[in-house]
């Protein structure tokens, strides 16, 4: 049976939950209509604390997620995985529930409805009440919860399920512990307002300030200096800190405080390493943490997709891209930040995981995809790619794989420049279009005779063309260039160069079924297909699904092995767990040991060989079909 309280009441109404904020918004407005007056309202000033509140919980999830300002700072390495998103994927709850019983306590004391704006007495008040009543009680009520089994175990567990402590871990607790925690926030606030004391800006001020310094707890990154305690050592009994708390998240019984240690001092369950910890991960914020054995090194694709990103929304960026109307009204600042990137920003860190003790990060060029066919740019881009690669090679990286048009073959011919400029490079470049070719090759059935070809001159393009006469497959090629298809074509076995055949024009493939796409289509040229036509792809973006009686490839991706750790992001478009193929390539290419460079022409004769690779390591194909 579930244990009262602690599941939420509205668990089952999803995103409805938030109607229950109506009665509040519908009486705001009301005597915001009948008395022009805000200073007095506290419907909307509730409405507005609980916005603020969100704010607050986002902005610390926001810099958390900031790897690129955070890695060196970060006290648990481990990443946050999908479970513990999904887990703290309703924590605002507690405001839901805070904001009600608000709304409940100025029924009761309807003094606390008509409160001034101001009143310097009352900060004073409520602090004191904070340090008097607060922090005991909740030291009290805390230390409650863990002692007795069938509270933890009922209760607290879920707040200590999270792995690795984000300000959402804040909500991630049970209707019976936020109602003990609305008691200890609630009663300095009730307390100062009985008092005399209270005020429209001392309940705002605390409230905030109050979710501010749980948030700073919970962020997982040590952003208070160890000189501070050091240069005045009685703050550290009066404000606790990140790693103070992270202790108590990962050894449980120990440093229950709210936010002043003096109480696990009085309760004798402050942690011994407390300050020693605190020192060591405050001091480690200017050094460079663990070295990645792989990188992959991505772009942006468009404004839009910037915003699918963990430090923008952990909760979006955990699930595919997909263009939601939601996004447009930040489409103007992701467009100010672009141009910022354009002009200021160098390759930054952008997320993690880690596969069998292997780190793998992904850096990301900070270009977006038009930036990459404006002729003027690619120097720049180049330039960015090589100091990766550099980089890379100067921090002992094993592996670095080039994403989309980071290896454009117009670019810096598929990764081949920065090799030939740079013949010492210890770490391993790769563009991971040999495992992308096998992801394609292995998604056509055996019993296909002919396949159309577009973007068939590109380094994949004649891969997979040589690959599959080599399995007596006609290959129909879209190439306007004679010259190319003809080189391409003496590459082939005489006996099956036959095999291939150049076409100029759509209408060519009217009879194909099996339509592999390299180069972006039109719905008119997709026109072309008859009925029943499957479209795999290697295009980036993808081609519009314009066909209802055909069906279309997801890009060549592969499922990362079961055993990754630490991983809460979607890549891109892709499913979860899920990268795009040039990424498992890099991944393959590291886990095999391999030391040569994947850059440049494909080899064909390596294809089998990379998917039986992929396959051995765990990583799982996807499957191609979406209706």
């Amino acid at each position: 049976m579930v244990a009262p309280l602690s599941s939420w009441p509205w668990d089952n109404l999803g995103m409805f939950k938030y109607l229950l904020y109506g009665p509040l918004l519908a009486k705001g407005l009301y005597s915001l209509y009948e008395e022009g007056n805000i200073i007095n309202n506290w419907c909307l000033h509730i409405l507005l604390i609980s916005l603020l509140r969100v704010g607050i919980h986002i902005a610390w999830s926001s810099y958390s997620n900031m790897l690129f300002l955070t890695r060196n700072r970060r006290i648990l390495q481990q990443g946050v995985d999908f479970k513990q998103i999904d887990m703290e994927w309703e924590w605002d709850n507690f405001l839901l529930l805070q904001a009600l019983m608000a709304s409940m306590m100025i029924y009761l004391f309807p003094s606390l409805g008509n409160l001034p704006l101001w009143n310097t007495k009352g900060f004073i008040a409520v602090l004191i009440l904070h340090v008097v009543i607060a922090e005991p009680l909740f030291y009290i009520f805390h230390r409650f919860f863990h002692s007795n089994h069938h509270l933890f175990t009922h209760y607290h567990s879920l707040h200590h399920s999270s792995p690795v402590p984000q300000s959402f871990t804040a909500g991630n607790a049970t209707v019976l512990e936020h109602l003990a925690w609305s008691m200890v926030i609630g009663a300095p606030i009730l307390g100062t307002s009985l008092l005399g004391y209270g005020s429209t800006a001392m309940v705002v001020c605390y409230v905030l300030v109050f979710d501010f310094l749980r948030c700073l707890g919970l962020s997982n990154v040590e952003v208070v200096p160890h000189r501070l305690f050091e240069a005045i050592p009685i703050f550290r009994y009066l404000l606790y800190t990140p790693t103070y708390h992270t202790l108590h998240h990962t050894e449980k019984g120990t440093n229950f405080c709210l936010f002043m240690p003096l109480f696990d001092v009085i309760g004798n369950t402050l942690h011994k390493n407390s300050w020693e910890l605190h020192k060591e991960k405050s001091l480690n914020a200017g050094k460079n943490g663990r070295v990645p054995d792989f990188v992959f090194l991505a772009h942006v694709v468009d404004v839009t997709s910037s915003m699918h990103a963990p430090f923008v929304s952990r909760f979006f960026a955990s699930r595919p891209f997909v263009t939601k109307l939601s996004l447009f009204p930040s489409w103007p600042i992701a467009f100010i930040v672009m141009l910022i990137m354009w002009g200021r920003s160098k390759i930054f860190l952008y997320s993690y995981y880690n596969l069998r003790d292997w780190l793998h990060q992904t850096w990301v060029v900070p270009r977006f995809g038009f930036q990459y066919f404006l002729p003027f740019a690619r120097e720049g881009i180049n330039k960015h790619i090589e100091d990766a690669i550099l980089r890379a090679d100067k921090l002992g990286v094993k592996v670095i794989s080039l994403a989309a048009l980071n290896k454009n073959e117009a670019l810096n011919g598929g990764g081949t420049l920065f090799v030939e400029n740079h013949p010492n490079l210890r770490v391993r470049v790769v563009h991971g279009n040999t495992l992308t070719a096998a992801v394609i090759l292995n998604e056509i059935p055996k019993e296909v005779k002919e396949v159309f070809l577009t973007g068939a001159t590109s380094k994949l393009g004649r891969a997979i063309a040589l690959y599959l006469c080599r399995r007596k497959v006609r290959v129909l090629m879209l190439t306007l260039s004679t010259e190319r298809f003809e080189k391409i074509q003496k590459e082939a076995p005489a006996d099956c160069q036959n095999y291939l055949v150049q076409v100029t024009k759509y209408q060519a493939a009217r009879n194909c079924k099996t339509w592999i796409v390299g180069k972006w289509i039109t719905p008119r040229e997709q026109s072309w297909a008859p009925s029943g036509t499957h479209f795999h792809q290697f295009v980036v973006p993808p081609i519009l699904a314009f066909r209802k009686d055909c069906t279309y490839g997801e890009l060549a991706a592969m499922r990362l092995p079961d055993d990754v750790q630490g991983l809460g992001n979607c890549e891109y478009t892709m499913s979860r767990g899920v990268v795009h193929a040039c990424h498992a390539g890099g991944v393959v290419h590291h886990l095999e040991g391999w030391t040569h460079h994947e850059v440049g022409a494909l080899d064909v004769d390596r294809i089998d060989l990379v998917w039986e690779a992929a396959l051995k390591h765990g990583l799982k194909p996807v499957s191609s079909t979406k209706k």
